[in-house]
C-alpha cells in the first residue's frame, strides 16, 4: 500500500469513532446500540475492512432515542418519532429536535417515598389528600411506591388542602388546564417550528443556540400566560357584573 492511500484512509476515518469510542461518547451499552441498530433507530456502522465506524448521525440519534426515553416514550413510540425524521435529517437538524424536547418545566419534580413526603411536610396525608394534590398537579405516582413532588408548588397545595378544596374542583381545574395547555403547546410549537426555526437553520445556528432561545423563551412563555389568564379573569368577572346588573334592570 503506498504512503498516499494510508493517507486518504487516515483522512477518511478522521471524526469516526469505534463502537467503543461511541459508546463512551453517549454513555450507552454496546447491547443496546446494536439494539437500537436492529430497530432501525440509527443506521448500521460505515464498514472499512472489518471494522466498523460511527457518524456524528449515529451520535445524534442515540441522544435523540435518550431523550425520548428520558420523557417516557415507549420504544414503539420513539420508533414512530424517529422514523418521522426527514431522510435528509443532518445530525444538526436532529440535534435541534432534541432540543425542543427539554423539559420546560423551572423546576423538575423530586422523587419522594411516602414516607419522605409526609416528613418533610410534618403531617400526614390520606389518601383524598394525594388525590387532590396529584390533580392540582403538585404531586404524582412514581415507580416503587414513591411519589414524583413539584416542590416548588407544595406549600400552594397543602394551603389548598387546609382550605378544604374540593376533589372535583382539582379535577375539573386540571382537565381545563390540561386541555387549553396542549393547545397553546401545539400552536407556539408550530410558530417555532415554521418561524424560528428555519430562520436559525439558515444562519448556521449550532444547536446550543436553538437550546438557549428554547430556555429564554421559558420565563417570558409563563409571564405571557399568566398575564393573559389574569386579563381573562377580569374580563370574565366585568362580564358577569355587566350580566347580573342587566338581569335586576
Amino acid at each position: 500500500m503506498t504512503s498516499e492511500s494510508v493517507a486518504d484512509q487516515v483522512e477518511e476515518l478522521r471524526g469516526l469513532l469505534t463502537l467503543d469510542e461511541l459508546t463512551n461518547r453517549v454513555g450507552m451499552s454496546v447491547r443496546n446500540v446494536r439494539f437500537y441498530t436492529t430497530k432501525g433507530l440509527v443506521p448500521p456502522p460505515l464498514r472499512r475492512g472489518r471494522s466498523g465506524y460511527y457518524t456524528p448521525d449515529h451520535v445524534a440519534r442515540l441522544e435523540l432515542v435518550q431523550e425520548l426515553q428520558s420523557h417516557g416514550f415507549t420504544l414503539s413510540a420513539i420508533e414512530k418519532y424517529v422514523g418521522g425524521l426527514p431522510g435528509d435529517a443532518s445530525p444538526e437538524d436532529i440535534a435541534l429536535r432534541r432540543s425542543m424536547l427539554a423539559p420546560w418545566q423551572a423546576d423538575l419534580p423530586v422523587e419522594l417515598s411516602r414516607a419522605e413526603l409526609e416528613q418533610r411536610i410534618d403531617r400526614t396525608l390520606s389518601s383524598d389528600d394525594l388525590e387532590v394534590l396529584r390533580a392540582l398537579g403538585i404531586v404524582f405516582p412514581s415507580k416503587r411506591g414513591h411519589y414524583e413532588v413539584a416542590l416548588s408548588q407544595l406549600s400552594v397545595g397543602l394551603g389548598l388542602l387546609d382550605l378544604g378544596f374540593p376533589l372535583e374542583a382539582a379535577m375539573a381545574s386540571a382537565a381545563i388546564y390540561r386541555r387549553h395547555g396542549q393547545e397553546i403547546a401545539h400552536e407556539l410549537y408550530e410558530v417555532f417550528r415554521h418561524m424560528v426555526w428555519p430562520v436559525y437553520q439558515e444562519s448556521g445556528a449550532s444547536p446550543g443556540t436553538i437550546q438557549e432561545v428554547v430556555e429564554r423563551l421559558k420565563p417570558l412563555s409563563i409571564a405571557s400566560l399568566v398575564s393573559a389568564y389574569e386579563a381573562g379573569m377580569d374580563e370574565t368577572k366585568r362580564e358577569n357584573i355587566t350580566r347580573k346588573a342587566q338581569r335586576r334592570g
